[in-house]
């Protein structure tokens, strides 16, 4: 199962999408965008899970596909 993360950069500026918490696959200006890249991406590509993180990277929610 592959998983994918959203969480936003050290200063909070843009959002970033991971995949499997190691490579950057791509930032955005707003979380929303974000999360819906990766929602997208994860729907392409399961069985997946996407980790939507707060800024000290706690998972705050999860979603599988």
């Amino acid at each position: 199962m592959k998983q994918y993360s959203v969480a936003p950069n050290a200063d909070a500026s843009r959002w970033i999408v991971k995949i499997e918490d190691v490579a950057p696959e791509e930032s955005y200006p707003t979380k929303d965008a974000a999360i819906n890249a990766a929602l997208d991406i994860a729907k392409a590509n399961n069985p997946s899970k996407v980790l939507i993180l707060d800024k000290e990277h706690n998972v705050i929610e999860e979603k599988s596909f």
